[in-house]
């Protein structure tokens, strides 16, 4: 993996969200390249249930200050950044006051899915590619990882088919079983084909289940990962009618070999 530059979006990341599979892995993947002479970047929401001052989050103000139009509205994007301790990893944070200012993430104290989480995931993939441009940095690989960062793989192939930044980038998307149940906003559909994307690339999206919206990243990716020993029946099913290259679930003290094995020789081809 040497010298290789690998770009990781992630909904959730340690140490700055509870430990699950995606922020484990999503912590776990880069440090792995990083050790093997990687170059990587990292990015994560900035939900407001992260305590910028004990993870010392500052504000790149040379990277914020630019809007992202989301459904004919100015959203301001501002960029933070921190280091995890001990790793030598910077990981970078997309803000925006409407959408993660909240003192949670997904959900409300309920358990019920923000109405605008369709909305959030427009602006933390648009985000995520247009603070990549600004850093002039170009990806080898662009690892994606949750459902929250799901529809970079939709933007990168077709808002952005021809920013010659990622003209060579390979998009790597894992699937896992941490889902949400019931459906996103019915509009997302609508809000997506604002920024002229076609209807029949993003028909999944008529019904924003988890399975769905994972349908869409899995059809814009090069290759998958299954993430969890157990995924939706659905996605089983869709994994099996693909032409990308799928590497099956490994445990958490043996995916470092097959993880690079994979990206060498199935995604940098």
């Amino acid at each position: 993996m040497k010298d290789k530059r690998i770009l990781y979006v992630s909904s959730e990341v340690i140490p700055y969200l509870p430990e699950t599979e995606i922020s484990s892995m999503s912590f776990e993947a880069p440090r792995m390249v990083n050790n093997k002479g990687g170059q990587i970047r990292i990015f994560m929401p900035r939900y407001g249930n992260i305590n910028e001052r004990r993870h010392q989050l500052h504000e790149v103000i040379r990277l914020s200050g630019m809007n992202l139009v989301i459904n004919d509205l100015d959203m301001p994007l501002i960029i933070k950044v921190a280091s995890i301790p001990k790793e030598r990893m910077q990981v970078y944070f997309i803000d925006n006051e409407d959408y993660f200012k909240r003192k949670a993430t997904l959900t409300d104290e309920e358990g019920k899915l923000f109405p605008d989480n369709d909305e959030r995931a427009i602006f933390f993939a648009k985000g995520v590619i247009e603070t990549v441009k600004k850093l002039n940095w170009s990806p080898d690989v662009i690892h994606v990882h949750g459902w929250l960062a799901s529809l970079l793989p939709l933007y990168l192939k077709n808002y952005y088919a021809n920013e010659p930044l990622f003209g060579q980038s390979k998009i790597v998307t894992s699937v896992y079983d941490n889902g949400y149940d019931g459906i996103l906003d019915k509009n997302m559909m609508e809000k997506v084909k604002f920024d002229g994307i076609d209807e029949e690339k993003i028909s999944d999206l008529a019904q924003p289940t988890y399975s769905n919206l994972m349908k869409v990243a899995v059809d814009n990716s090069d290759a998958i990962i299954v993430g969890s020993e157990e995924i939706p029946s659905e996605l089983v099913e869709h994994l099996k009618t693909i032409d990308q290259p799928v590497l099956e679930y490994k445990k958490p003290d043996e995916f470092a070999d097959a993880y690079e094995t994979f990206y060498q020789t199935e995604v940098l081809v």
